[in-house]
């Protein structure tokens, strides 16, 4: 009887555990904290029973367009254990308050992808996440284009809420924003992301107060290859060319042209330069110096190979022009000729040098010189007509080995001026280019 008695206790203890259990719901929670029917309450003030008390306001941002904030609503609360253990539930945005986070660099703001709802914890603790697409200001430093570093800062702030009413701080540190904004990049494009810096700043107004303010600053590095293959190396190239043009020979302006032509070349890249640059940078872009002090060489090459042109042509006009009968003192005398020949005068017997001047219209004059001079020792006292005859020989071929070295002097002169001044310059050309390009290279890179 005793063990029927307790069989059936058991059993009915059993039913009772079993039919007692409670069932919870997240309704039950929002019942609870009385959601739905006082509304303004949670939405139209600070959550906090003490206005004194601020709002900690937990800011993370991830590069991509991912904002996270969270803060603590002290008016929404529950205990999990009343609730199956229920540790939190998502509620619409609207039923709750938000602060009103300001982004100062904002340009324009795109459509977002954000969730229609907000978590909320049961120790009151609000978290939302919103996807936006920000366009934001950036002061650019293109000195070092294209391996320019570029650093743009995201400021966030309170537009109403001063520091005593909300207290802006960062969630995550540098080093963790930068290792969670490297795991969800998938594709950088032009620009490969370094890190990211976060601080704490703020804000001061006179007779205003002061707000928190937290910045956070993102580092990135232009990836300068296709700028190197499409646009640095051609001018290095066009460069290299004119280098080269020192060693073609000046035939009929062709060297000339060459350089003319690797000039006009120049000019094109200058174009494209323009479109690429910002059109007020704060500093003169490398690139620029670069473009400008290549294109000035350049000229100076063109305007060097023209002076040289012009001596080389004017001693080949003079060479080619200047008649055999050119003197040193710029004289002509190509409309008369010379000659002497021997007679003999067979009056008084002596032998008579005659010098024989033929006039450019047919008429000759003729001047008897008589042989007397100097003796000959060979003769004793008196002179020898052949030896004052080979004399003047002499003397008159002289002249005319002197004669053709006048007329050629100052062309050679021309030409060696040319090739001194082509020498030099060339030398000076190739010291300087490589200075500067070496100077640039260090100061683009390195410094």
């Amino acid at each position: 009887m005793n063990l029927c008695l307790q069989l059936l206790f058991t059993l009915i203890s059993l039913h009772a555990g079993v039919w007692g259990k409670s069932v919870c719901s997240w309704q039950d929670v929002l019942d609870h904290l009385n959601l739905t029917a006082n509304r303004d309450k949670l939405t139209m003030t600070r959550p906090t029973r003490d206005w004194t008390t601020p709002t900690v306001v937990y800011l993370d941002v991830l590069v991509y367009a991912i904002l996270s904030v969270s803060w603590a609503n002290e008016l929404l609360s529950w205990d999990p254990a009343d609730f199956c253990g229920i540790h939190q539930v998502s509620v619409p945005r609207e039923l709750l308050w938000k602060p009103d986070l300001f982004l100062y660099e904002t340009m324009e703001k795109g459509e977002g992808t954000g969730s229609p709802f907000v978590l909320l914890k049961h120790d009151g603790t609000v978290v939302t996440d919103g996807n936006q697409k920000v366009m934001s200001m950036c002061a650019m430093d293109v000195h070092k284009f294209p391996f320019d570093t570029q650093k743009c800062t995201l400021s966030f702030s309170s537009v109403i809420h001063p520091d005593n009413e909300i207290q802006l701080v960062p969630a995550s540190n540098s080093s963790r924003a930068t290792q969670n904004a490297l795991e969800i990049m998938l594709s950088q494009g032009e620009w490969e992301f370094i890190n990211v810096t976060v601080h704490t700043d703020k804000l001061i107004f006179q007779e205003l107060g002061s707000w928190d303010k937290v910045v956070y600053t993102i580092t990135i590095r232009r990836a300068p290859l296709l700028h190197v293959l499409t646009f640095i190396l051609p001018i290095l190239f066009l460069l290299v060319l004119d280098l080269a043009s020192f060693f073609m020979p000046d035939t009929r302006g062709d060297k000339l042209a060459f350089k003319v032509t690797v000039l006009l070349a120049m000019s094109v890249l200058l174009l494209i330069l323009t479109d690429t640059l910002p059109c007020k940078p704060s500093q003169t872009p490398l690139i620029a110096v670069y473009v400008i002090v290549t294109f000035a060489f350049m000229l100076l090459s063109v305007l060097e190979t023209i002076l040289v042109a012009y001596l080389t042509e004017r001693g080949a006009t003079e060479s080619a022009g200047t008649p055999q009968g050119h003197g040193a003192g710029g004289g002509t005398r190509d409309h008369h000729s010379e000659g002497l020949h021997l007679t003999s005068d067979e009056g008084n017997g002596k032998s008579v040098l005659r010098g024989c001047i033929c006039e450019a219209n047919g008429v000759h004059q003729q001047e008897a010189l008589p042989l007397t001079g100097r003796p000959d020792p060979y003769e004793g006292s008196e002179g020898n007509p052949t030896t004052h005859l080979l004399r003047l020989i002499l003397q008159e071929l002289q002249r005319g080995v002197q004669r053709p070295t006048q007329e050629h002097g100052t062309s050679r002169h021309h030409h060696t001026m040319a090739r001194s001044i082509n020498t030099t310059f060339f030398l000076l050309y190739l010291l300087s280019i490589s200075l500067f390009l070496i100077l640039l290279f260090l100061n683009w890179v390195y410094w």
